[in-house]
């Protein structure tokens, strides 16, 4: 019996689920992601899907969602169906609901990237089909899923590990902050004053790390956050819709791009990671982000694998 049919004789608790964020999910169900996840990295040709469509509406442009998205679904016998909602009614004033209960009865799933979360959760209270977030505004929860595997093939375990977000508390912070801890890793977040990760959000994660034997700290700082790092983790400073902030946020940002002097307080072999796209001499210096410790492409890969998993999960038994 593979892993896949050890998975389906245990039950699956995520069948027919929406993955809006991680809060929703327990330790044992992200495990068996990520378990598949390696399943379908090292058998990426399956039948798994065989008539099974992805719809996917992007309001918010990509490189890595879309073609993880549409390449994966189509490795596992499927067809993704991409929706610009400049060229659907969406964008024309259709409702949200309408829009979610006509594409129910196309699609087997609906994948939604968009500028609100509150868009998404519209979405999938009137979906009557699986509705999974390709990134909002408070969440980025693929995204976290790939970044937590990578530290996975690398280190070989979760537990125990310690892993410094440095950057703005953004989506990608919120989301890496509540995995890390639910899989019982220290995470720390280092930003300037007034662009630290949502309270409540912090809140929940501090909570789950309990539970889980992790930890969620923030520390302003980002030499003291690294020391005994084991992984060091950014993303730009600057957001898609948030062009008008970029001198302002630069200025914020003053001392904590990661560069060689940055890596060199952590662990020795500390990994770094970047969610891409990257600023190269802003909040990452190409020294750092293309030097032997860097894993972006690793990670960048791995979002197809873990977005498959979750796919399988959700429509595919």
């Amino acid at each position: 019996m593979n892993l896949i049919e050890q998975i389906h004789s245990t039950g699956n608790s995520m069948q027919g689920k929406h993955v809006l964020t991680w809060l929703d999910y327990t330790q044992s169900e992200i495990s068996r992601l990520l378990a598949q996840a390696q399943y379908v990295k090292e058998n990426p040709y399956t039948q798994s899907l065989k008539g099974k469509n992805l719809g996917m509406i992007f309001e918010k442009s990509s490189t890595r969602t879309r073609v993880s998205f549409e390449v994966g679904m189509v490795q596992m016998g499927g067809h993704a169906l991409y929706l610009n909602s400049r060229d659907i009614q969406i964008g024309r004033g259709e409702t949200i609901a309408d829009t979610a209960q006509v594409l129910s009865g196309y699609v087997d799933a609906l994948m939604f990237r968009t500028t609100s979360h509150e868009k998404l959760k519209e979405l999938a209270e009137h979906a009557s089909v699986p509705v999974i977030n390709g990134l909002c505004d408070i969440y980025h929860p693929c995204q976290a899923l790939a970044d937590i595997f990578t530290i996975l093939e690398l280190k070989g375990r979760l537990e125990g590990l310690k892993i410094v977000y440095i950057g703005d508390g953004n989506n990608v912070a919120h989301s890496l902050m509540i995995l890390s801890a639910m899989m019982g890793m220290e995470v720390v977040i280092s930003t300037p004053e007034g662009y630290e990760p949502d309270g409540e959000i912090t809140g929940k994660a501090q909570a789950i790390a309990k539970t889980y034997g992790g930890a969620v700290l923030l520390e302003a700082d980002p030499k003291k956050a690294v020391e005994g790092a084991d992984v060091i983790y950014t993303d730009v400073w600057t957001s898609m819709g948030q062009e008008s902030e970029t001198s302002v946020r630069l200025k914020a940002f003053n001392g904590y791009q990661v560069n060689q002097s940055l890596l060199k307080a952590a662990e020795a072999d500390a990994v770094f990671l970047h969610c891409l796209p990257a600023h190269r001499g802003e909040e990452v210096t190409a020294e750092v982000i293309d030097g032997k410790q860097s894993a972006v492409f690793q990670q960048a890969e791995n979002r197809m694998h873990v977005q498959k998993a979750i796919l399988q999960a959700t429509i595919g038994w």
